[in-house]
């Protein structure tokens, strides 16, 4: 069992997205927050990163930049961001000195998950730091690829793009071993506990059970495991079984026995009263309408109408 590939695709809704663009100075624009994780790529020139209450943040060539949580921001040529306008509004300027590659992917925020939502706002990834190769790679790829008319060029911007997002987090675990869960997806009993859980959700697990997974006793495998996830075993399980869930209610036709049965509930109304607790709202209501579009979003790489290839201001940023 991929722990993060599994996080990721639990959270994940719709396709990924990106674009380049070209920008001449004087330049600065905003961008609203939105339902997802953003990145920006410096592929040439500067700029600077502004977010309300926070320092600004200096971007030079091959800077990448990762926002887990979807804020606003400001992206400026100049420390002092000058009446940023919508990037809505953006024309391209394909003599421009700046070139930037940027996009999104759409979360459901409905159902976090602690290792992404313990990532920082900003996670900065700075070209002359760190030994992040194949991390250098992928964004050339995709900045290859974003340029491009070739067939199979959907297919491959969209591999990139979930590519890029795993060495995007992974290059911040790296830097940051010290933290929890960097050091929880190092620790070989705590892994091991955690690929349990994922790998069989519907198993009745009790902690005497996670113990022996972790070759740990009860008791310490609570300790370590509290202070490496940040919460304990069982609530931990709880929480992913909900996750999982709130997935198949949204993104499948299954009755609410068998989702419960899936997630390792043995009777509809235990799940019902669980989810409830964990949602505020019964799986039924939850639950998408039959019929709703589920998990629909742009095709990656396609810009505004009129606006598309090198050098054009790109939807896949915007709310």
């Amino acid at each position: 069992m991929d722990l993060l590939s599994d996080v990721i695709r639990v959270m994940r809704t719709g396709q990924p997205s990106t674009n380049r663009m070209c920008i001449g100075s004087p330049w600065s624009y905003r961008f609203a927050p939105y339902d997802g994780a953003g990145f920006h790529v410096v592929l040439r020139g500067s700029g600077w990163l502004h977010r309300d209450g926070r320092d600004p943040l200096q971007l030079g060539p091959g800077d990448a930049v990762l926002l887990p949580a979807g804020h606003g921001h400001v992206l400026s040529e100049s420390r002092v961001a000058p009446r940023p306008a919508p990037f809505e509004t953006a024309v391209a300027d394909r003599a421009g000195n700046v070139e930037l590659l940027c996009g999104k992917y759409r979360l459901d925020r409905r159902r976090p998950h602690p290792l992404l939502t313990t990532l920082p706002d900003v996670v900065h990834l700075p070209a002359h730091t760190g030994d992040h190769g194949r991390l250098r790679a992928a964004l050339d790829l995709l900045a290859a690829e974003t340029t491009t008319e070739r067939p199979g060029r959907d297919a491959a911007l969209a591999g990139l793009l979930d590519v890029l997002l795993v060495y995007l987090i992974r290059a911040w675990l790296d830097d940051h071993g010290d933290l929890g869960w960097s050091r929880a997806l190092r620790d070989r009993g705590i892994t091991a506990v955690l690929e349990a859980m994922h790998g069989a959700p519907d198993r009745p697990w009790r902690i005497e059970d996670l113990a022996a997974e972790a070759g740990l006793s009860r008791t310490t495998l609570t300790r370590k495991f509290t202070d490496l996830v940040g919460q304990a075993p069982m609530t931990y399980l709880t929480q992913w079984r909900m996750t999982l869930a709130a997935r198949l209610l949204q993104e499948t036709d299954l009755g609410l026995a068998a989702v419960a049965r899936r997630v390792g509930y043995a009777s509809p109304f235990a799940f019902s009263h669980a989810f409830k607790r964990e949602f505020g709202v019964a799986p039924g209501r939850y639950r998408s309408p039959r019929g709703e579009t589920r998990g629909q979003e742009s095709r990656p790489g396609r810009g505004v109408p009129g606006m598309s290839g090198p050098g054009a201001p790109f939807e896949s940023v915007l709310p």
